[in-house]
């Protein structure tokens, strides 16, 4: 166990040696590590020490190494490129991005917005691979074995590090078809004489809530259909079945087309799903190079996603 210890003790005195035996000077091998050409000659004194023989043969002029030196160094050589083998990994010697990202998106957010974004990404950085898994169940960091998550929250997790992507606003639409059918719909308790398309997983689902500068109201809607997919409510409703809820950046297009209709634009809908699409990660000050960039790169190019 003492011979463990000692030669971990060591580990800064055998990368000093190598440095001095790469530079031939003690002076030129203090430059390059950063500190005093007396604190390079103690450290190497030591390792003489520790080793019980000479390692250096120095003249006033020059350093040679014995036999014994040749040897140690041949080791300590060894062991600094173990610990470059290790920053490698990690991505801090070599900063080109590299290697496989996971990423973990819920389903209508890694649809609609994060997977255009994917194919510039791939072809900007050539040597990083992405595996993106849809999934609107929770997610574990470690668990799960992925770098990175979004989650819609009103704040980042704790214990985590959290970048703001976008505002998630959810908006009540319908066709042109179905809302010509009836009178002009002025406030939330008009909705309880329609038709409306709710997530339907669970019965809360068809309590909607509104709000309106101090005033908040729950109106209990019904309807034929439901569906716990954006891309099925979305459709669902351009067919004329209803009135349905749905994300604003999922349903823009469709509004500024005029395929739909957002109905009482001047009450702020409120949903579990509200709140800020957040990008978390565990927090670290070595990051590799791969999530770096992504991280960048998402927040460069939602930054001007759509919003209400």
């Amino acid at each position: 166990m003492k011979r463990t210890n000692d030669s971990i003790g060591l580990l800064y005195e055998m990368a000093v040696f190598a440095a001095v035996v790469e530079a031939d000077s003690f002076s030129e091998a203090a430059q390059v590590l950063g500190i005093s050409p007396s604190s390079v000659s103690r450290s190497v004194q030591r390792l003489e020490e520790q080793l019980s023989c000479r390692l250096l043969e120095r003249t006033t002029r020059k350093l040679r190494l014995n036999e014994q030196g040749q040897a140690v160094y041949q080791r300590c050589k060894d062991m600094r490129s173990a610990a470059d083998a290790v920053l490698d990994v990690s991505g801090q010697l070599n900063p080109i991005p590299q290697g496989v990202l996971r990423l973990s998106v819920p389903k209508a957010i890694g649809h609609i917005l994060i997977h255009p974004l994917i194919p510039a990404f791939l072809r900007r950085y050539p040597r990083v691979d992405i595996q993106m898994l849809l999934e609107d169940r929770y997610i574990d960091l470690i668990d799960d074995h992925v770098d990175l998550v979004i989650r819609i929250a009103t704040d980042p997790p704790q214990g985590m590090i959290g970048r703001k992507l976008l505002d998630i606003e959810h908006v009540i639409c319908a066709s042109p078809d179905y809302l010509a059918q009836y009178e002009p719909i002025e406030h939330p308790r008009q909705l309880r004489e329609h038709s409306c398309i709710c997530l339907g997983e669970h019965p809360k689902d068809r309590q909607w809530m509104f709000h309106q500068t101090t005033q908040k109201i729950t109106v209990e809607v019904s309807g034929r259909y439901a569906a716990n997919h954006t891309q099925v409510r979305m459709d669902a409703a351009k067919q004329g079945l209803g009135i349905t809820s749905l994300p604003y950046f999922t349903v823009h297009e469709a509004i500024k087309n005029g395929e739909l209709i957002q109905v009482l634009p001047q009450w702020h809908f409120l949903t579990g799903y509200t709140g800020g699409a957040w990008l978390v990660y565990p927090p670290s000050r070595y990051q590799p190079a791969k999530i770096r960039v992504f991280i960048d790169y998402l927040i460069e190019n939602l930054a001007q996603s759509v919003q209400i």
